[in-house]
Formats: C-alpha cells, sequence, structure tokens
C-alpha cells in the first residue's frame, strides 16, 4: 500500500500465486499468501484461476490452487480475481462446485480479469456473481471483446490496464501503463454512447464497491 499526499491510502494490493507459477509451488508458499490475504491493507484475492495455454502439464495442481484461493477468499471475505486464459469450461466448472461446498457462497464474489468473450462467459460470470474486468483487447479491432460484452449492465463492468501488457489502442504493441486507461474508458463510452466521465464515475463507483475503497482524494 502507497500512502500520498493526502490522508489515506494511493493503492492497494492483492494476494495469489499466478496459475502459471503453481507448477512448482509449495504448502509454504500457499500459507505465506493466507497470511498475506488476512491483511486488511490486502483488499482482494487474485489473481488467481486457470491457463491452459502455456503448460498443460499441471492442469490437476493448478486446479487445486485454485479450489484452495476460492476457499481462501470465501474465509477472508474479499473478492477474487479471476485470471482465464483458453479455460473457460473448467473454470466455470471449479467455480460451481468450489461455491456449491461453501458454507457462505454468498461471500464469493469479484472480477473476471481481462475477459475476453465470449458472451455466453460474461452471463455465466454475472450468474455466479462476478464482475468482467475490461481492458485494452477492448480497442482491438477483432478481439469481439465489444459484441461479448454488449447486453452487460454498465455496472458490471470494471476498467483494468493489465500492465506492462495489453496496451490499448493507440499503443498496442507498446509497454502498456495505468495512463492508458483512458483509451479503454473512451472506447466503451462510443461503444455505449455515453461521455467518458458518466462511463469512468460508473466503473469507478463499482471498483470501490466491490474493493471497499474510499472515495478519490481531492485534487492538489
Amino acid at each position: 500500500v502507497i500512502r500520498g499526499r493526502h490522508a489515506g491510502p494511493t493503492a492497494f494490493v492483492m494476494a495469489a500465486l499466478h496459475p502459471s507459477d503453481t507448477k512448482e509451488a509449495t504448502e509454504a508458499d500457499f500459507h505465506a499468501v493466507a497470511a498475506l490475504a488476512a491483511d486488511p491493507r490486502v483488499v482482494a484475492v487474485g489473481e488467481s484461476g486457470l491457463d491452459h495455454y502455456w503448460d498443460r502439464s499441471f492442469d490437476g495442481k493448478q486446479e487445486d490452487f485454485f479450489r484452495r484461493h476460492i476457499r481462501l477468499a470465501a474465509h477472508v471475505d474479499k473478492p477474487l480475481i479471476l485470471h482465464n486464459r483458453q479455460a473457460d469450461a473448467d473454470l466455470l466448472r471449479v467455480l460451481r462446485e468450489a461455491r456449491g461446498l461453501l458454507s457462505n457462497p454468498e461471500k464469493l464474489r469479484g472480477i473476471f480479469h481481462c475477459f475476453g468473450g465470449p458472451a455466453e462467459t460474461a452471463d455465466a460470470a454475472l450468474e455466479l456473481g462476478f464482475l468482467l474486468g475490461i481492458g485494452g483487447t477492448l480497442t482491438y479491432k477483432n478481439s469481439g471483446v465489444v459484441d461479448s460484452i454488449r447486453h452487460v449492465p454498465l455496472e458490471k463492468l470494471v476498467l483494468e490496464t493489465d500492465a506492462p501488457f495489453l496496451a490499448p489502442v493507440p499503443h498496442r504493441g507498446r509497454r502498456n501503463e495505468p495512463a492508458y486507461v483512458r483509451h479503454v474508458a473512451e472506447h466503451l463510452a462510443q461503444a455505449r454512447d455515453l461521455t467518458v466521465r458518466e462511463v469512468a464515475r460508473a466503473t469507478s463507483a463499482t471498483a470501490r464497491r466491490l474493493f471497499g475503497l474510499p472515495d478519490a482524494s481531492p485534487a492538489a
């Protein structure tokens, strides 16, 4: 957590084992994450989930750690931030199975990070009580993200950067920066026939509610 000129923190953190890192992860590693997740300065558990793009040799171990993160997020009552790469069906299956085993399933909520479609996955995410995180891919001509979320209410979306990756147009292919999230907001505003201010206000309010964040500090 970083503290700036104004009272209160100006940046927040989350904690988890990324799915791609679970191949070498140990019990001690997860216990360290669990200890961090209990800290009030940590506002979410993530990113956790499934990645079927890079290496399929440890799918079972990924699922095991994913289930642990789901239980952890519910236990500490904090949002779960989901990584999903080419694993829609398995990720949704694990989420539904794990949710059914929780004594407090209403506490399971969070964000499908870097959402890229399809619309059916968006529907499933909303049904499970999750939001959709929209980043630079929204601005890519052939990504299909605009169509995948066309029916999703604005209050179910949050804006993301995924810096240093997935820089939006006109910076695509270069190092991404948080400042570039404005391009995502502009693209979403154009797609929804809204102003950038309306998109920023709605998505920021949703993020603050989910993470329990204070209102933005006044400008200096």
